[in-house]
């Protein structure tokens, strides 16, 4: 055993646990890193979903556990779900939308006006589609640039949108339904392919397209970035107020496309549709791990986190559960994921 001279003359030996670390020992730590990573919080979700889905198969049995009900789940799950895309890239850049859903609600009546239908008969129901993604851009990019440009904190900037949008859209329709006169539209919106509706395949399109933008590109990197430490991000060159514009274009274009799929299900538009998406999208963008500060977080995460309160309100409603119930359960899963980010959140770098 070697020993060391201390700077009295005394000879020391190292301590008797000194011992060099082992193999198991960097193993362990590997799988440790693993698993405190987005893998690890992945890994949770699944595990929530799968325990969710053993309640609603115990619980309701048959009607819980077939194919249909299992489409019908992913159905109601995934006009929340584009939404929540779009949150999430805004979130892991630090910031907030409150009016994505009254903005789909305004993109579902400008796309059902009698001018717009008119205008459809005489060329294609595509530009319904065209009508309500215009809006949804246009009302992003108009918070983009309050926040970006004019420095009005996000939470109040779409604060005032969501109010404005709703009332905006309650002119418009003159409170009244809209419905939708071209049966192209409503056929097309209504397709099944390979057996799943269509609304699905969209959900999963966005989802994809949201993966890839965020892990696959520049602005993914740079929206990370950007919230991990804004000054920091400003000084490596980052255009933050022009990136920062375009994020909130993106969650409303993604309102813009929900209200797209909503008239699809409903065949009208109105002013109420969207009412409280919002807070829906941000539930499950939080359940997903994503953290509120911002710096961090995993579309993927955001998927199942829809997921698992699509599967909770089934459960509930198969086992004919008031939606009081269900909106205490969404509350204490919302409670209980910000407390486990608080407590395994490690931000690196943030600027106070």
């Amino acid at each position: 055993m070697s020993e060391q001279t201390t700077s009295g003359g005394a000879v020391a030996s190292p301590p008797a646990d000194a011992t060099p670390p082992s193999g198991g020992g960097r193993a362990s730590s590997g799988i440790q890193n693993l698993l405190s990573g987005s893998v690890g919080r992945n890994l949770g979700l699944v595990v929530a979903l799968l325990l969710l889905i053993v309640v609603g198969t115990v619980t309701a049995g048959a009607d819980f556990a077939n194919l249909s009900n299992a489409l019908t789940i992913l159905r109601q799950a995934s006009i929340v779900g584009v939404i929540a895309i779009g949150m999430t890239l805004v979130i892991i850049a630090g910031g907030i939308d409150l009016s994505v859903g009254s903005v789909m609600g305004l993109a579902s009546v400008a796309a059902t006006l009698a001018a717009v239908q008119d205008l459809v008969d005489d060329t294609h129901w595509v530009f319904m589609i065209l009508m309500a993604l215009g809006v949804g851009l246009a009302a992003g990019l108009i918070n983009g640039i309050v926040i970006a440009y004019g420095n009005v904190v996000a939470f109040m900037a779409t604060l005032a949108m969501l109010v404005a949008a709703r009332g905006l859209a309650e002119i418009l329709a003159e409170r009244r339904t809209l419905i939708v006169g071209d049966r192209g539209f409503i056929n097309a919106l209504n397709e099944d392919i390979l057996g799943v509706d269509i609304l699905i395949w969209i959900f999963v399109l966005v989802a994809v397209a949201g993966w890839v933008l965020l892990n696959r590109t520049t602005f993914g990197r740079r929206t990370v970035a950007i919230g991990g430490n804004r000054e920091a991000a400003r000084l490596a060159g980052i255009d933050v107020r022009r990136h920062t514009m375009w994020l909130y274009a993106l969650a409303g274009l993604s309102a813009g496309i929900a209200a797209v799929m909503i008239l699809g299900r409903t065949t009208a538009g109105t002013s109420t549709h969207g009412l409280l998406y919002e807070l829906d999208a941000i539930a499950a963008v939080v359940v997903g791990g994503t953290l509120l500060v911002g710096g961090r977080g995993t579309i993927t995460g955001t998927v199942f986190g829809v997921l698992i309160f699509a599967v909770l309100t089934n459960v509930f409603v198969q086992n004919n559960l008031t939606s009081s119930v269900q909106a205490v359960a969404k509350g204490v899963i919302i409670v209980v994921a910000v407390l486990l980010q608080q407590r395994f959140a490690k931000p690196v770098g943030r600027s106070s």
